[in-house]
């Protein structure tokens, strides 16, 4: 017992210092080359450089969202998995994720994101709060787990529909153009206005989340064992959901969708937890933010023009582990 609290703070250790050194990449890197620690002294001096404007009103504003957005969608990967007991659960099950795309979509389609940058983002957060109003109402009266996983399912299907139908009725091919490639999911051209539009939300998000800690690890042995411990399942499925619904639909606001890391860190990351839930959601946070700032240096590092949307990047890496996953369950069975 005591070796594994000793390598569980060290594993945090090594995956906050990894995620560091991608932020720290992330500055770094770009279709330009840039003096990092003279651009970094050009900024705190207040001096308006090029190098100086590159760095804040570019390349930080991207490393940030990069690691807010990767810790909420591993943050929620983990909680969802155990909240589930089902290993390919992941953040847009319970229907959060396409609600705030379709949120941002109606905007897009609207105009009123010509009128002003932040009303994008925000269309998408008030939409993922509606989602999650709307499951918190049937979740209030003790719906069950595989019921909670039908309406999330069905929320997603609507707001796919819905997305294709606005798709369908777009007034110019630009204008489903602007739509297809935001859902596609990215980092790049954002702003601080982007993030201080999320922050807030995530970290309410993120404090929902991580208090589940001791009900996911009693879930994992049943739902009535959880019971016999005390753990109020009603109170837990309302953390769940509007942690989720905060952070998840933050992210997906200001980004668009990027899949595949709630589902790939989880598995990654379990064993070095022991299988333990609880222990598992600060680190698949960490490994979620290093996922997801790796991959959008990729992005820039790939010779490809017009730049690769990083949610694209995301499902080519989290597809054939997807199918790893299946085939390992496959031979289990046997």
């Amino acid at each position: 017992m005591r070796r594994a609290e000793v390598s569980y703070p060290w594993l945090l250790a090594l995956l906050g210092g990894l995620a560091l050194v991608l932020f720290a990449l992330s500055l770094a890197i770009g279709y330009a080359p840039l003096d990092l620690p003279a651009a970094g002294a050009d900024a705190l001096g207040g001096r308006e450089t090029i190098g100086a404007l590159v760095l804040v009103e570019l390349r930080l504003p991207r490393a940030l969202l990069g690691l807010l957005v990767g810790f909420t969608l591993g943050l929620s990967g983990a909680v969802m998995q155990g909240f589930l007991r089902n290993p390919l659960a992941e953040p847009g099950v319970v229907g959060v994720s396409g609600g705030a795309a379709l949120g941002a979509v109606v905007v897009f389609y609207s105009g009123l994101a010509a009128t002003s940058s932040l009303l994008l983002p925000l269309g998408g957060i008030v939409a993922a709060l509606l989602v999650g109003g709307l499951l918190f109402a049937v979740a209030g009266r003790g719906m069950s787990t595989t019921t909670l996983i039908l309406a999330g399912v069905a929320i997603n299907s609507l707001a796919g529909a819905l997305i294709s139908l606005t798709l369908n009725l777009a007034p110019n091919p630009y204008a489903a153009m602007e739509i297809m490639f935001w859902l596609m999911g990215s980092l790049a051209d954002r702003s601080f206005s982007h993030v201080w539009v999320a922050i807030a939300p995530m970290i309410v998000g993120w404090m929902l989340l991580l208090s589940t800690s001791r009900a996911l690890d009693a879930l994992s042995l049943g739902e009535e064992t959880a019971r016999t411990l005390g753990i109020g399942m009603r109170r837990v499925r309302a953390a769940v959901v509007g942690g989720v619904a905060l952070s998840v639909g933050a992210a997906t606001a200001v980004t668009g969708v990027i899949g595949f890391v709630g589902l790939v860190v989880p598995h990654l990351l379990r064993p070095f937890v022991a299988h333990r839930p609880g222990r598992l959601l600060f680190a698949s946070g960490l490994g979620g933010a290093s996922l997801t700032l790796a991959a959008d240096i990729a992005v820039r590092l790939i010779p490809s023009r017009p730049e690769l949307q990083l949610g694209v990047v995301t499902a080519i890496i989290g597809a054939p582990f997807l199918f790893s996953l299946v085939w390992r369950y496959r031979r289990l069975e046997r």
